[in-house]
């Protein structure tokens, strides 16, 4: 639906453009486009290609809102800029423990929005674009939800009539993704502001930690092994410094679990567990909070692998049973693996500066087993362990 108006998109959501989307989404089976339009030559093309459009985006959405996206309506960067539910379920339950009339600023096609009314009765989604604005207010009413949705700019908003703030500002303008809080839209400055009332507000990832206003909590959350967002939380919002959170499962790490270093210490040998931390872990600085949970400790104090002799199940961290350890040079590892009959390699590194791809070319293997090895740093020298996922 890029391009699209609101006046189009209007059309879309008319007993006429619902049958037609109802006939397309029937016939349409992700590879047939052009043959779906040519069946419908006498309808209006500009429709058609909203409901192929729809189509389309309603599938690829699965993967983030489940059976919703057969209810919803998309555009293609709302879809891709969109929460996936289980992360917003997980961020609408913390808001809604505080209680009290909240506002979404920046709402776009209503991902967090739903999540929020799923929890809170007392909803306001706000959206300076009118077609995301439209689409977030279908999507409300076609996954019978109540609230309300406005178009407005978020800036020039009185936000005193509302306990609590949920902000997600624009991370992209027109070159891709930005990664500078400085260049978000609203700017840095009015997320400072809102941060001094009870608010929560999503960013990058990638946020530099001393960025963090002090007394403000900053959250990473992962869902499928995989690091999805960060999240900034003030006022009665906020619990600790910083925490790690982990879903499915729910699981958390916070600065208050942290030992350092110190209460960890660094492995003076590779034992016989190797455990990767989750990336939410790693980008909340947690990693000897990670050590100290598994009884593990740092194989380089710089490093996100630990290692430990004991088997500890965590979602908070990878583990993997050792092996061996094998040298790093081409020729002996290629000698060891060969031995072992391994022809498919997973390579996990950190510390090295070795091309996981040119090694693997290097190697030049052709057994019928699978492995997996890693290549990182102990006391100052570097180490291939072959491992095997617990």
């Amino acid at each position: 639906m890029g391009g699209v108006d609101v006046q189009t998109f209007e059309r879309l959501l008319s007993p006429a453009g619902q049958r037609l989307l109802a006939r397309v989404e029937q016939e349409y089976d992700g590879d047939n486009a052009l043959s779906v339009s040519a069946g419908l030559s006498n309808v209006d093309r500009s429709l058609v290609a909203v409901c192929l459009t729809q189509a389309d985006l309603r599938r690829r959405a699965v993967a983030k809102f489940g059976t919703d996206a057969a209810l919803m309506y998309f555009t293609p960067d709302g879809l891709e800029q969109s929460t996936r539910r289980r992360v917003a379920a997980h961020r609408a339950d913390r808001v809604s423990r505080h209680g009290g009339s909240i506002v979404d600023l920046g709402c776009g096609i209503g991902g967090d929005l739903i999540a929020l009314l799923r929890v809170a009765p007392d909803v306001l989604g706000v959206e300076l674009d009118p077609l995301r604005a439209a689409v977030a207010a279908a999507n409300l009413a076609g996954l019978g939800l109540g609230g309300s949705v406005t178009v407005g700019d978020v800036r020039r908003l009185d936000l005193s009539t509302h306990d609590v703030i949920v902000a997600d500002p624009t991370r992209r303008n027109a070159r891709g993704r930005v990664f500078d809080p400085a260049a978000y839209s609203p700017p840095w400055s009015f997320v400072e502001s809102l941060l001094t009332r009870t608010s929560v507000v999503k960013v990058a990832p990638g946020i530099p930690r001393d960025l963090v206003p002090r007394g403000v909590e900053a959250e990473w959350v992962s869902d499928d092994r995989g690091l999805k967002e960060a999240a900034l939380w003030s006022g009665g919002l906020a619990g600790v410094r910083r925490r790690a959170t982990v879903l499915p499962s729910g699981a958390t790490l916070t600065d208050v679990d942290d030992p350092g270093v110190d209460g960890v210490g660094v492995a003076e040998r590779v034992g016989a567990f190797v455990y990767e931390p989750d990336g939410a872990v790693i980008r909340a600085g947690l990693v000897t909070a990670a050590a100290g949970l598994v009884s593990a400790s740092l194989i380089d104090p710089k490093i996100a692998y630990l290692t430990g002799g004991q088997q500890v199940r965590t979602p908070l961290a990878r583990c993997f049973r050792v092996l061996e350890e094998l040298p790093i040079r081409t020729r002996p590892l290629r000698a060891a693996l060969r031995t072992r009959g391994i022809g498919s390699l997973t390579v996990k590194k950190r510390g090295v500066e070795i091309d996981p791809a040119v090694l693997r070319r290097r190697l030049a293997l052709s057994g019928d087993r699978a492995a997996t090895i890693i290549l990182t740093r102990l006391r100052d020298r570097g180490i291939a362990v072959l491992v095997e996922p617990v």
